[in-house]
C-alpha cells in the first residue's frame, strides 16, 4: 500500500492550478529544414541566411520570430551586418527576435573562446551561452589526447566553450524568458533555477544529427516536461523539427512536420505564480521518500 502513496498524492496534486495566465503573445517558430551535410560548408552560408530570412518575411507581425540553433553559421562578428539589419527590421515591426549563433570571445589571456549562443534583437534585448556542451559533440574530454587521433573527435564546431553559470534572463518583447540551448533542456534543474522568475520558457535545437530516429521525438518530450514541471509554456525552435509550442501542462498546442521547411504560427500564455517543483526542486520528493522509508521499517513486526 506504501508504494502507492506516491502514484496517488502524484495524481491528487496534478489536479492543483498551482500557476496563472496572465496574458498571450503571437509567435512565429521558423524550421529551415538545412541539411546537415551542408550547414557547416562556408560556401552554403549565404543560401541558408536566405532561406530563414524568406520564410521570416510574412511573419514580422508576431510578437516573437525564433530562428533556431545555429540558424547563422557566420561567427557573430562576420554576421555584422545581417544582424543589424534583422535588429532594424524587428524595431520597426515591434517584434523580438531571436536567433541562434556560434560567437567567439577574446580572453584576457589573448586566446579566443567558441561560444554556442542565442541572441535577442528588435524589440527584445539580451544574449545567452550555452552552459552544457554535449561530450564529443561541441567540447572533447582530454582533447589534447584525442583531438586528430580519430576522425569522429573532429566534428564541426566541436571545439566550444561554455558561458558563465549566472546569466540573464532574455527580454523577448517586454517578457522573461529562460534559454535552453539543445541538449541542456534535458537538465530538469538548469532549467528550474530561473523558471519561476520568468515568463516563458524556450529552446532552440539542431536535431538533424539524429537523423530519422526517434532522437528528436524524446527531445520534444523533454521539454514537455520542463513546462509541465514550472507551469510554463515552453516555445520550442529547431533546424528540422520537431518545432512546437507546448503549454504550461506539458501539452503539445501545435507543431510543424519533421524534414519540412515552414513556419510555427501560434500563441503562448504568460504565466505566474510556482509549481512546488520551481519552487523546492526534488525536496518534497526526498522527504517523502525517507519518511516511507521510515514508516516501511515501522511497520515491520520484531523478528520478520
Amino acid at each position: 500500500m506504501l508504494v502507492l502513496l506516491p502514484w496517488l498524492a502524484g495524481f491528487a496534486l496534478a489536479r492543483v492550478q498551482w500557476v496563472q495566465q496572465a496574458g498571450t503573445q503571437s509567435v512565429a517558430l521558423v524550421q529551415g529544414n538545412v541539411d546537415q551535410l551542408v550547414k557547416w560548408n562556408a560556401e552554403e552560408s549565404a543560401r541558408i541566411i536566405q532561406t530563414y530570412v524568406d520564410l521570416s518575411e510574412p511573419h514580422w507581425d508576431a510578437g516573437l520570430l525564433v530562428w533556431p540553433e545555429a540558424a547563422i553559421t557566420l561567427l557573430e562578428h562576420e554576421a555584422t551586418d545581417l544582424l543589424q539589419r534583422l535588429d532594424r527590421r524587428g524595431r520597426r515591426a515591434g517584434t523580438a527576435f531571436v536567433l541562434g549563433l556560434p560567437r567567439a570571445e577574446r580572453q584576457h589571456d589573448g586566446g579566443i573562446e567558441f561560444q554556442n549562443a542565442v541572441r535577442a534583437l528588435g524589440n527584445g534585448d539580451g544574449l545567452y551561452v550555452k552552459r552544457r556542451l554535449v561530450p564529443f559533440g561541441e567540447y572533447v574530454p582530454l582533447e589534447s589526447w584525442l583531438r586528430g587521433l580519430i576522425a569522429f573527435f573532429d566534428l564541426p564546431m566541436s571545439g566550444f566553450s561554455p558561458g558563465a553559470w549566472e546569466q540573464p534572463l532574455l527580454d523577448v518583447g517586454g517578457r522573461s524568458a529562460v534559454m535552453a540551448i539543445c541538449y541542456e533542456v534535458v537538465y530538469p534543474e538548469l532549467v528550474r533555477e530561473q523558471a519561476a522568475a520568468a515568463d516563458v520558457l524556450m529552446t532552440v535545437s539542431n536535431d538533424t544529427w539524429f537523423g530519422r530516429s526517434i532522437g528528436p521525438l524524446q527531445h520534444l518530450e523533454m521539454a514537455q516536461m520542463r513546462a509541465l514541471e514550472n507551469g510554463r509554456w515552453m516555445l520550442r525552435g529547431t533546424n528540422n523539427g520537431v518545432t512546437a509550442i507546448v503549454d504550461h501542462q506539458g501539452r503539445i498546442r501545435a507543431r510543424l512536420p519533421q524534414f519540412e521547411a515552414g513556419v510555427l504560427r501560434g500563441e503562448w500564455t504568460t504565466m505566474t505564480g510556482s509549481t512546488p517543483y520551481a519552487r523546492w526542486g526534488y525536496l518534497p520528493v526526498g522527504i517523502s521518500l525517507l519518511l516511507l522509508g521510515l514508516l516501511a521499517l515501522g511497520s515491520r513486526r520484531p523478528g520478520a
